[in-house]
């Protein structure tokens, strides 16, 4: 099957599309469309600062859309991946009462309800279904919000879109919810290749039934809005006859449904004028008003979004998706595009395009990229530095730089101080950059540029009272107009703290410096070369750097890092998928359980290997894929509780080993290429004093 020739920047818009609505409606999610006028009036660009909040923020919106097709890299790249399947990766990304969802508590959220009947045996599509979960619980909102990205990998084919979106969907809700996810994901896909926005909701009509209350409520819109411009007019219907209160439950998806079709057909091609009338409109705004941005985007492309107001500059990319896989919580609207774009490439039997530049981090490849780079503001820093992307690198504008003064960009890698500021869902994350890597940068000078600048890579991390702090290689390059040179540094110690940002600074040894300094590409690789430990101070990031599904992770043991769970297995992890050849080293001790030890190449929290000392005296390397585990190899062994000892655990290929004392065991198994390492135990309690993750 043939995809657009345009199709990665369409890709790239409705992400873009996505977070722009998801952003602009989560200050006030929520209120009613009374409250919206009164207290913010038309909303036409965003609040958030009004309101007291970041704008760039955790929601369940963005990270179940971009975290569930992960079931394709998982299961199968397949149009035919079952909701079975996806419910799996449900319980191997979704961390219970912490990450995606809102835990609202089983028969209040549906996705809840939906999680804990998976975690107890339920499969998906029983999970979600009316039967299993009565029919309030079963026609919440949740299935529509979670759809684009089965739309963004299903470009020109509806019936495929409507397929993913079916068993999706199907794992938490039923019902007319269902059938608002697959109406909406056929449209998005049919708007690759058609902006007749009838034609679109014909085609998403075709793959649900006739007789539903979603296809009911499309046409009485579609009559409601014919010849009328006065969208309030529209809204007001729609409030006597679809409105919150004909429906149970907390977020039901058809008040919210209607006000998206109502947004789409009263603003059919000004993607500015829609988010500004489902976002006024009020309920579940961020909802709405990211379903509707992610469908004007991939219609209109990145056209459409910029031909109102700069929705782009102050999102910068930046997209967080909290999971159980925390290398790949901090991540940006580029990264995510290129992902999704090959998933449908392969969908479609098309090969998957090369990664850019090599595989570089950060590359800017995609049209206006900067990939969450923005000026870092500082006493010293220049006056209006800008950052930009120019289509093929980041441009960096700077002026009257003199000694004294620097011009600093940066990007995030880590859980942002801004954390701290958001009253929305935890951020689960993993620092992406760790000691001991090494860090590189490709940089060119402009040749209208006016003095010799000089470049530096740099890196923040937090400090023992969570502030950051900088640190910069040591000897940087000099650049004169029309240079180009690369940047390499190995990442140094920072303390047992977490790395935070990363970035380029520039300076002048001498004299002033006007101009524009192009960064192509920003990237690392090789194993770190780290050691986790409790550092100084009352901070708490250091702990925050590790993802956790423990019940307890105490920091005031007389060891460094304490963990306890009081049902089941639990891990705590750090580390990406680029950590594929690498050894663990801990001094561990088992305070109580039938088992705990080191956890390497974990890709969530249900899929990893793992070294253990048994309660009943073995020492085992086991894989984890799932609900299943399969001891790979053991060997007898006796550990005590309260008893110190170090433990090494290693994989380097498809070779797995583990050493504890003068015993060794070995086992042969490539599930798992790459992933973060770890702690396990099960049904009790393992410190650490020390864990270090260096090469094989």
């Amino acid at each position: 099957m043939s995809i657009p020739t345009d199709y990665t920047n369409r890709v790239y818009a409705g992400v873009l599309g996505k977070l722009i609505g998801v952003y602009l409606g989560r200050p006030f999610e929520n209120w009613r469309y009374k409250d919206i006028l009164e207290k913010l009036g038309p909303i036409t660009y965003y609040v958030h600062e009004r309101l007291g909040d970041p704008l760039v923020v955790t929601d369940d919106d963005i990270a179940g859309t971009f975290t569930f097709p992960r079931a394709l890299d998982d299961y199968g790249i397949s149009p035919d991946l079952s909701a079975e399947d996806i419910g799996k990766a449900w319980l191997n990304y979704i961390i219970e009462e912490r990450s995606i969802l809102w835990w609202g508590g089983a028969g209040n959220s549906t996705e809840h309800t939906a999680w804990l009947n998976l975690a107890r045996g339920i499969p998906a599509p029983a999970s979600g279904s009316i039967e299993t979960n009565g029919a309030t619980v079963a026609e919440q909102i949740g299935a529509q919000i979670f759809i684009d990205g089965w739309a963004l990998v299903s470009p020109g084919n509806p019936a495929q879109a409507a397929k993913l979106a079916r068993a999706a969907g199907s794992v938490s809700h039923d019902g007319e919810s269902v059938n608002a996810a697959v109406l909406w994901a056929a449209m998005e896909a049919e708007a690759f290749l058609s902006k007749d926005v009838d034609h679109l909701l014909d085609t998403g009509l075709s793959y649900i039934p006739k007789d539903s209350l979603i296809a009911k409520l499309v046409a009485d819109i579609r009559a409601w809005t014919s010849g009328n411009e006065d969208w309030e007019a529209t809204r007001q219907k729609i409030e006597d006859t679809y409105g919150y209160d004909k429906y149970p439950g907390n977020c039901h998806v058809v008040p919210n449904h209607a006000l998206m079709i109502m947004a789409l057909l009263h603003a059919p091609h000004d993607f500015q004028r829609g988010q500004m009338i489902v976002n006024t409109s009020g309920w579940d705004t961020d909802c709405n008003a990211g379903n509707l941005g992610c469908l004007h985007g991939i219609m209109l492309g990145l056209e459409g979004l910029e031909a109102g107001p700069d929705w782009r500059g102050p999102v910068a990319d930046r997209l967080y998706i909290s999971s159980a896989d925390g290398g790949r919580s901090i991540t940006d609207a580029v990264d995510i595009s290129l992902w999704l774009a090959n998933l449908g490439r392969k969908l479609a039997g098309i090969p998957a395009q090369p990664a850019p530049k090599d595989g570089a981090k950060f590359h800017f490849s995609l049209p206006g990229s900067v990939q969450g780079f923005r000026p870092q503001p500082s006493q010293i820093a220049v006056d209006d530095l800008r950052v930009s992307g120019n289509d093929t690198a980041l441009a960096i504008d700077f002026k009257a730089l003199a000694p004294g003064r620097e011009a600093a960009t940066t990007t995030p890698v880590f859980i942002p101080h801004d954390v701290l500021k958001m009253r929305t869902y935890d951020l689960m994350a993993s620092p992406r950059l760790h000691a001991g890597q090494i860090l590189r940068a490709h940089v060119h000078a402009d040749k209208a540029n006016r003095g010799t600048v000089e470049a530096k890579l740099r890196i923040r991390h937090y400090t023992s009272d969570d502030t950051l702090a900088d640190i910069d290689m040591p000897m940087g390059k000099l650049l004169s107009a029309g240079e180009t040179v690369t940047l390499e540094w190995v990442v140094p110690e920072t303390g047992y703290q977490p790395i935070a940002e990363v970035g380029v600074v520039l300076v002048s040894r001498d004299g002033r410096a006007d101009g524009r300094i192009l960064l192509s590409a920003l990237t690392w690789d090789g194993c770190p070369d780290v050691t986790f430990r409790r550092p100084q101070g009352a901070g708490d990031f250091w702990r925050r750097a590790w993802v956790s599904n423990v019940h307890f992770f105490s920091k005031h043991f007389p060891q460094d890092i304490r963990i306890s769970q009081n049902r089941g297995s639990g891990i705590i992890l750090q580390g990406t998928r680029d950590w594929t050849d690498y050894a663990v080293e801990a001094d561990l001790m088992l305070h109580l359980g039938d088992y705990g030890g080191l956890v390497l190449r974990a890709e969530g929290q249900r899929r990893y290997y793992a070294a253990r000392v048994t309660r009943q005296g073995e020492l085992q390397i086991v894989r984890r894929r799932d609900a299943d585990e399969t001891i790979l190899a053991s060997v007898p062994l006796e550990t005590a509780f309260e008893t110190a000892f170090t433990m090494v655990a290693t994989a380097k290929g498809d070779r797995l080993s583990v050493t504890v004392g003068e015993v060794t065991l070995e086992a042969q198994d490539d599930a798992f290429a790459g992933g973060a390492a770890g702690m396990e135990i099960y049904e009790g309690a393992l410190s650490s004093t020390r864990i270090r993750i260096r090469a094989a």
